[in-house]
C-alpha cells in the first residue's frame, strides 16, 4: 500500500457552516465545549455565522484549529493514521496537532493567541495571482524591499505581501490573468510580520513540544521532521516566513506519496495537487459523511 499524506487547510478556507454535522458524535460535543471554554466564545455557533464575520482572524483561526482536529480524531478513531502530514499556514498547528507533538488545549491555545495577535497588526496587504508570468514576477519581487511571495502554492498561483502600495505597484505590472486583494488585516508571512512574531515567539517558547509521531513539513522548510526541536523553530519563523507550499506537493511526490487526503472544510489544497502532482490520488474529509 502506498503512502498516505493528510493536509490541512488554513485561512480562507472557511465556510458558513462547516462542521455542523460533527455534534452528532459525543466527542466532538466534548471538543466544542472545551473550546467555549477556553475561548469564552461557542466554535459551533460561529462557525455557522455569516461568511464575513467568520472571516475575521480572531474566530476563523480557531474554528478551523477545533474542526479539523476533531476529524482528526474521528479518521484515528477508525483506526486511520498517515505516513506525513502539513498544513497551509493555520493548518500546520492541526498538522503538529494530528501528530501527537502537543495535546487539543494546547494547540488551541496557541491558535488562539496566534489569531489574537494578528488580527491586531495593521496596515499591510495581500494579494492572490493567478496565470501570471513567474519571471516577471521573480524579478519583480527582487527589486521590491516592500513586497515579498507569502505563499508559494503552485506554478499558477501565489499570494504576494507587503505595503499596499508595494502591493500596487507589483499588480499594475506584472502580467496576470487574474489577482485578487484578499480581505485581511496585515501583511501576513512576511518581515512586517516581525514584531507579532517576536511576540508569539515568546509564547510559543514556553511550550513543550513532542517527537511527532509521523514526519511533520513544515511551511517555511518542506523537509519532513519529527524532531521536536526542529518543528518548534520552524513553526517560530512561520508568521514572517513564506508558505512554501508548492515545494511540499513536489516533495510529497518524491518521497513515493500515493495519496493525499485534506482533512478541514473546501478543497483548495487537493486542488493545488491535482495541477501539480496529478500521479497523487486525491481524497477530501470535511464531515462525517466524508468518513463511510
Amino acid at each position: 500500500m502506498g503512502k498516505v499524506s493528510w493536509v490541512f487547510p488554513g485561512q480562507g478556507s472557511q465556510a458558513s457552516g462547516m462542521g455542523s454535522d460533527l455534534c452528532e458524535v459525543a466527542f466532538a460535543r466534548e471538543k466544542f465545549a472545551q473550546a467555549e471554554e477556553a475561548l469564552g466564545w461557542c466554535v459551533n455557533k460561529k462557525s455557522q455565522c455569516s461568511d464575513e464575520e467568520l472571516a475575521q482572524t480572531e474566530y476563523t483561526q480557531p474554528c478551523l484549529y477545533t474542526i479539523e482536529s476533531i476529524l482528526v480524531d474521528l479518521l484515528k478513531e477508525k483506526g486511520l493514521s498517515c505516513d506525513y502530514a502539513a498544513g497551509h499556514s493555520l493548518g500546520e498547528y492541526v498538522a503538529l496537532y494530528a501528530a501527537g507533538v502537543f495535546d487539543f488545549a494546547t494547540g488551541l491555545e496557541l491558535v488562539k493567541k496566534r489569531s489574537q495577535i494578528m488580527s491586531q497588526v495593521k496596515g499591510g496587504q495581500m494579494a492572490a495571482l493567478m496565470k501570471f508570468d513567474r519571471s516577471q514576477l521573480d524579478s519583480l519581487i527582487e527589486k521590491s524591499e516592500e513586497v515579498v511571495i507569502a505563499n508559494d502554492n503552485s506554478a499558477d498561483q501565489v499570494v504576494v505581501s507587503g505595503t499596499p502600495a508595494g502591493i500596487e505597484a507589483i499588480l499594475s505590472q506584472v502580467k496576470a490573468k487574474r489577482s485578487i486583494l484578499l480581505k485581511v488585516s496585515g501583511a501576513f508571512h512576511s518581515p512586517y510580520m516581525n514584531d507579532a512574531a517576536n511576540e508569539f515567539g515568546d509564547i510559543l517558547e514556553q511550550i513543550e513540544f513532542k517527537s511527532a509521531q509521523f514526519p511533520v513539513f513544515s511551511n517555511v522548510d518542506p523537509t519532513p521532521s519529527k524532531d521536536s526541536v526542529i518543528l518548534k523553530q520552524r513553526l517560530k519563523k512561520q508568521m514572517t516566513g513564506s508558505v512554501r507550499w508548492l515545494e511540499t506537493m513536489q516533495e510529497m511526490s518524491r518521497l513515493d506519496v500515493a495519496e493525499v487526503v485534506e482533512i478541514g472544510p473546501g478543497k483548495v489544497l487537493t486542488g493545488l495537487f491535482k495541477r501539480t502532482t496529478p500521479e497523487i490520488a486525491l481524497k477530501n474529509i470535511s464531515a462525517l459523511n466524508d468518513m463511510v
